[in-house]
């Protein structure tokens, strides 16, 4: 999937200022995890898999509530501080969708298995995470999904830089938005506040330094990029469903 609106100059790939780059999903890769997702946007690519519920061994737990652990696991070599900031953005991220009263006493863990990294890496371990989670029948508020966009020297806005871009731009912002509520409820509220479910951020991490109206143009790019991306999770989780359908009539 790619998604192109604007006619601004194009980047070094050919993609336009708003394309996002192509947009791959595989679910159930790993036999012996309870859910786990392929995501991949080209050529950087995410494994995540989903343990659990399982019960909880730690002195420091509630025993009323679900713990959610994040483990993030780098192409190569081990983990660093910038792979512990990950773990913790990522954890941060995705309480806000589990639900830590279901299931009390127990532990959910996420393992996020770095395949490849060409840019907004961020943003695609979360929307791996949150699919795997899906996969795994947990229980969640509502899925979330991500973008990372890039502001030039010239102070335009691009959308899923790569790699090299990432390392060329003043700043760069990782954006977290709930799905359209269609994704996952069909029958519930569509506003908070008389505003549409989808138009609320749930986490904002930007690295170097924009102005305000660049941040502003972020969120309004972003936010219509993560709506296009939360079509592609629907259909990735209605074909899913369809396969498990028809195992179960065969």
């Amino acid at each position: 999937m790619a998604m192109a609106t604007g006619t601004e100059t194009s980047r070094p790939d050919g993609r336009f200022p708003n394309q996002l780059r192509s947009l791959a999903c595989s679910r159930g890769l790993l036999h012996r995890a309870h859910g786990s997702a392929r995501w991949s946007q080209d050529n950087t690519i995410v494994l995540a898999g989903v343990y659990g519920p399982k019960p909880s061994s730690g002195k420091n737990e509630n025993p009323e509530k679900a713990t959610l652990e994040v483990i993030w696991k780098p192409k190569t070599g081990q983990s660093s501080k910038k792979e512990k900031e990950c773990e913790l953005i990522l954890r941060r991220t995705l309480d806000y969708i589990f639900l830590s009263a279901v299931n009390p006493n127990t532990t959910t863990s996420i393992i996020l298995q770095v395949v490849n990294d060409d840019g907004a890496l961020l943003a695609c371990a979360i929307n791996a995470a949150c699919t795997a989670l899906v996969d795994a029948g947990i229980p969640l508020r509502n899925i979330i999904v991500a973008i990372c966009c890039g502001v030039r020297d010239s102070g335009e806005v691009i959308l899923d830089p790569t790699k090299v871009e990432e390392q060329k731009v003043l700043a760069h912002v990782n954006l977290v938005f709930p799905s359209r509520p269609l994704t996952v409820l069909p029958e519930g509220p569509s506003t908070v506040d008389n505003e549409p479910l989808e138009h609320g951020i749930i986490s904002s991490i930007t690295r170097g330094a924009m102005s305000v109206d660049n941040y502003l143009d972020c969120l309004e790019r972003g936010r219509a990029a993560c709506s296009k991306i939360s079509e592609f999770v629907r259909s990735t989780i209605e074909q899913g469903q369809r396969a498990i359908d028809l195992a179960s009539s065969s």
